[in-house]
């Protein structure tokens, strides 16, 4: 069972079963394969780690980092658990974290881009990770009232979360519905 730490901005478990009620996470990782690099930003526990790691296969990688060490930790021992080696988790801010330059298929951002200090910093490090054919994925909540999440100033719209990403060098691919209370904008880097 997958249980959200200190992320979970509210009074809910964020475990599979939430998850999955909500959105489709193989939908959202649809474009992944073998062999692929994938970066998990403010990964949690790893749900989507995991998830990656299966589909990118001991040919692919998988980088993920978030700030709560007691999540890394978790999500450590279960890609253990797993028989997962494809996977480097780390304890670090995302706008402290370049893992390489140009080397990521897909980055992405699950319901964490309103936690970060400087969300524009971290976005500007994903466009230095991201290879010029790369993709980033940003999931998130809905601008909306809920009784769960977090408050909904601090939410990102569609187009709020599109402005940053294009002020970070990316260009919007699509943005589509992702459930009742998610939605995905996908992006590509913009040709220098």
């Amino acid at each position: 069972m997958w249980v959200c730490s200190l992320a979970c901005h509210g009074s809910f478990n964020l475990d599979e079963e939430t998850r999955r009620s909500w959105y489709n996470p193989e939908a959202v990782l649809q474009d992944l394969h073998a062999g692929m690099v994938f970066m998990d930003i403010g990964c949690g526990d790893g749900f989507f780690s995991i998830l990656a790691a299966k589909k990118v296969g001991q040919s692919g990688k998988v980088y993920a980092v978030d700030v709560d060490t007691q999540a890394i930790e978790k999500l450590i021992r279960e890609a253990k658990a797993q028989g997962l080696t494809n996977i480097t988790a780390k304890v670090a801010a995302a706008e402290e974290t370049v893992f390489c330059k140009a080397c990521a298929d897909c980055i992405l951002y699950s319901m964490v881009l309103h936690d970060f200090g400087d969300p524009a910093k971290v976005l500007k490090n994903a466009r230095d990770m991201v290879k010029p054919s790369g993709v980033l994925v940003d999931l998130d909540w809905k601008k909306e009232g809920m009784p769960f999440g977090p408050n909904e100033k601090i939410r990102f719209s569609e187009a709020e979360a599109s402005g940053l990403l294009q002020g970070a060098g990316f260009q919007i691919d699509s943005i589509k519905d992702a459930g009742a209370y998610h939605y995905v904008i996908i992006a590509k880097p913009t040709v220098p």
